[in-house]
């Protein structure tokens, strides 16, 4: 049975420079460290990317973590389209995140060689922090290459 901590923060305190928060991935060495994050924001930042870049079903044990975006890649362009991607990425950061507002997505398709299909999809998405949405911050993927 899980015990409730009814001490621990809810919310990590940004002031303390020397504290990290989460990782940065890649994993990369920063004066024989491994580089964090260490601010909310930067933390938050790294989560979504990668929550944006994990296929449903990649994740071990945890089959429901991730947006399947992949399967919109060879869909006529639409503005159907547009607001579907939008929709499955609105419903996973809820699920998965629901202190982060999402405040813009924005799809943006490209030709592959023959013209015939749109091979890769560039998705944009500003977020803040629904305890501070005066401060936000915004990711890029792109998705088929």
């Amino acid at each position: 049975m899980a015990i409730i901590d009814k001490n621990a923060h809810n919310w990590i305190d940004d002031s303390n420079e020397n504290q990290s928060i989460g990782l940065t991935l890649p994993l990369l060495l920063d004066n024989g460290q491994i580089a964090s994050t260490k601010t909310t924001l930067e933390a938050v930042k790294q989560n979504v990317l990668n929550l944006l870049n994990t296929e449903m079903g990649e994740r071990v044990m945890q089959p429901n973590l991730g947006i399947m975006l992949k399967r919109f890649l060879f869909e006529p362009f639409s503005n159907e389209v547009v607001d579907n991607i939008g929709s499955v990425i609105v419903e996973a950061m809820n699920h998965w995140m629901p202190f982060v507002q999402i405040n813009d997505i924005r799809v943006k398709m490209s030709d592959n060689e023959s013209g015939d299909f749109k091979s890769t999809m560039e998705v944009s998405v500003d977020f803040s922090l629904k305890k501070d949405n005066s401060v936000g911050e915004s990711v890029q993927i792109t998705v088929g290459e």
